[in-house]
């Protein structure tokens, strides 16, 4: 019998791919993106937006901070949803696999307010979490300590019943030390044997 009572996803490459670069790659080219991307430390604005701070005056100040850049660091604002995609299917299989067996599902994610609302009516499976805690409303990011005692203390479980994934090693390493089992995310058949063998999920439901 698993002595987890609660999974834990990220959802930023662990259930929807997350690649800026990717997207500036195509549609500017990798040299004007490396160059962008050397000038303008956008992931570090980003997290302002995971914050809480506001999606659109976030990226506008930075646009009007960097003139050179405006018309590329706004496509950060206008162009998020193809940033954020596609869904990686076989994890969300896994989510909805876990729900069907009863095992409560939560969502831990550094993510903005504003983007997340974008993101729900395209992604249903963001509603179908038990709990969630989106760092944008919570004021506090992933891999800082606060966010995980937050996570503790409202869903009331001893922190080594809780199993979580994300693709950061970071991430994993203060939930870790806070006595939380963890799984680094390097692609959805790993985390499903992972549940198989929590005995989470038969091999024919992690499929």
């Amino acid at each position: 019998m698993s002595d987890i009572n609660a999974v834990i996803f990220d959802i930023g490459n662990v259930l929807i791919e997350w690649q800026p670069e990717r997207f500036y790659d195509r549609v500017i080219g990798a040299d004007r993106r490396k160059a962008m991307f050397a000038a303008i430390d956008l992931h570090g604005i980003n997290d302002q937006v995971d914050r809480g701070h506001g999606f659109r005056e976030t990226i506008h100040a930075a646009a009007d901070a960097h003139p050179d850049w405006r018309d590329e660091v706004l496509m950060w604002h206008d162009n998020w949803l193809d940033m954020a995609t596609p869904t990686i299917d076989h994890s969300v299989r896994l989510l909805r696999g876990l729900r069907a067996a009863d095992m409560p599902v939560f969502a831990l994610s550094n993510f903005g307010i504003q983007p997340f609302a974008i993101a729900e009516p395209v992604y249903p499976f963001l509603g179908e979490f038990d709990r969630r805690y989106i760092s944008g409303h919570m004021g506090e990011v992933k891999p800082e300590p606060r966010i995980y005692e937050m996570v503790e203390q409202d869903c009331g479980l001893a922190p080594e019943t809780l199993l979580f994934v994300d693709d950061r090693r970071e991430n994993l390493d203060t939930a870790a030390t806070r006595g939380w089992q963890t799984h680094l995310f390097d692609g959805p058949q790993g985390w499903a044997d992972r549940l198989v063998r929590e005995g989470l999920l038969s091999p024919e439901a992690a499929q």
